[in-house]
C-alpha cells in the first residue's frame, strides 16, 4: 500500500512537469508563418512640405524559425497609394521592381522567452533589424510590442521606423517622382509602421 501511495504521489508531482515541458518544447520548435491577410505594413510620405499621405504594401510573407530568426519579404509591386498611376510610377521609378522585386526585413527574437508567454500575454522588445531594399541594406532598431495568441504571435511597432532614401538607394527615384509630378518637394525620410501576425504550425 505504501508503495502504491508513493507511486500515485510521484505521478501527481511529475505529470504537470512533463506536460509543461512538452508544451514548451512544442512552442519552441514550432515554425511560425506570416498571415498576409491579418498583417499590414504602412508608410507615410510628405509632399509639397505639408501634404502627408499614408500608403501600404499589400503582399507580405515571412517566417520565424526555431532559432528565432525572422524573415519578412515585401512584394514592392504591391505598393498601394490608392492612385493607380502613382502606384505604377513608384514601381517603375522609385523601387524599379523589374530589377528589385522585393524588400526584406530580417532580425532575431528571443524564441524561448516568447514560448513562455501564455495566450493573451505581451512582451515589449527592442529588435535590431536589417532592411534590404533596392540593392542597399540599412540597420534599424525596432521597438516592438509582441502579443502571444493561441495560434502564434502579433508584433506591432510601438514607434514608427524612420527610413531615409539615401540609406536604401532611393534618392534618384524620389527625385524622378518629384519631377514627373511637378512637386516642389518630396520628403526623403519616411516613417514606417507595421503589425505582423504569425501563425504557428509544426
Amino acid at each position: 500500500m505504501a508503495i502504491m501511495s508513493l507511486l500515485r504521489s510521484a505521478k501527481l508531482f511529475f505529470t504537470p512537469l512533463v506536460l509543461s515541458a512538452l508544451l514548451f518544447a512544442n512552442a519552441a520548435s514550432a515554425h511560425w508563418s506570416l498571415d498576409n491577410e491579418a498583417s499590414v505594413l504602412s508608410f507615410v510620405t510628405v509632399k509639397a512640405e505639408h501634404v502627408a499621405e499614408v500608403h501600404t504594401f499589400d503582399v507580405l510573407s515571412g517566417t520565424i524559425d526555431d532559432a528565432g530568426d525572422v524573415v519578412i519579404s515585401i512584394q514592392l509591386a504591391s505598393v498601394n497609394t490608392l492612385i493607380p498611376i502613382r502606384n505604377e510610377r513608384m514601381q517603375a521609378m522609385l523601387f524599379e521592381t523589374n530589377l528589385f522585386p522585393q524588400a526584406t526585413i530580417t532580425g532575431n527574437v528571443d524564441i524561448q522567452a516568447l514560448a513562455k508567454l501564455a495566450a493573451g500575454e505581451s512582451q515589449r522588445a527592442q529588435v535590431e533589424i536589417q532592411l534590404s531594399l533596392h540593392g542597399s541594406s540599412s540597420t534599424l532598431m525596432a521597438d516592438l510590442m509582441i502579443n502571444r495568441t493561441s495560434d502564434g504571435l502579433v508584433a506591432t511597432t510601438v514607434k514608427p521606423l524612420i527610413v531615409t532614401a539615401d540609406s536604401v538607394g532611393l534618392v534618384a527615384g524620389v527625385e524622378q517622382l518629384r519631377e514627373v509630378a511637378g512637386l516642389p518637394s518630396i520628403s526623403r525620410s519616411v516613417p514606417v509602421s507595421f503589425t505582423v501576425v504569425f501563425d504557428q504550425g509544426h
